[in-house]
């Protein structure tokens, strides 16, 4: 009986429940800009309705002038007004209107590069150096190259591993990963040392470290 009376008492006064309320479209620009379109669709004088739609798009504008300088701020901004409009505001755009198609469009599906999921330790610029050296002429700067892009493949081996790995692993991985164009598995020559390669980036992070706290003295 009490809740009825306060009900009346609300009605009365001209007070709305917020579950007496139609939901808002985009709830950052509150319900009186929602108002302002609703009446700016009834104005049927097509002058007056398109100064309407511009003066409320410049108050969206002024509730957030750190993007005035967006690129496409306003674009999106008169995108806004016709969702928020249910796309039923009849006006003049500087911009090409939208369809209820942008409220319902999905991303692309992302395309994921590595082609040798099993081997994703190895890292996609692994990838991209190995077809890098394909394409080069055969001569020592390519052997070079290979033996260059088998030594990188074996410090990245140990950061997942942690243990020894065998020259013959990185090989055959380096083999799989050109499909069969590098072809190191008869080599005689040895890559860098895994206790050498593991010494070297204990190092590398011991000065990476002391870099970064005399960094933080400093400033």
């Amino acid at each position: 009986m009490e809740n009825q009376n306060t009900q009346n008492m609300s009605e009365n006064m001209g007070l709305e429940y917020n579950t007496e309320r139609t939901p808002l479209i985009i709830p950052e620009y509150g319900r009186h800009i929602q108002k302002m379109i609703e009446k700016a669709i009834t104005i049927e004088d097509r002058e007056k309705r398109n100064n309407t739609a511009k003066s409320i798009i410049a108050v969206m504008g002024n509730m957030f002038p750190h993007l005035r300088d967006v690129p496409d701020f306003q674009h999106k901004l008169w995108d806004q007004l016709f969702i928020m409009s249910g796309f039923r505001l009849d006006v003049d755009s500087p911009f090409e209107k939208p369809t209820p198609d942008v409220l319902i469009k999905h991303p692309d599906v992302l395309q994921y590069p590595q082609n040798h999921p099993k081997y994703r330790f190895y890292g996609n610029n692994i990838k991209k150096m190995i077809e890098v050296c394909i394409g080069w002429e055969e001569g020592q700067l390519k052997e070079a190259l290979k033996y260059s892009i088998a030594n990188h493949m074996k410090k990245s081996y140990l950061t997942w591993n942690k243990e020894a790995v065998e020259d013959e692993v990185v090989f055959q991985h380096l083999y799989e990963l050109s499909d069969g164009q590098i072809d190191l598995t008869k080599a005689k020559e040895y890559l860098t040392n895994s206790n050498e390669l593991i010494k070297t980036k204990q190092n590398l992070t011991k000065r990476t470290s002391q870099g970064k706290k005399t960094n933080y003295k400093k400033s």
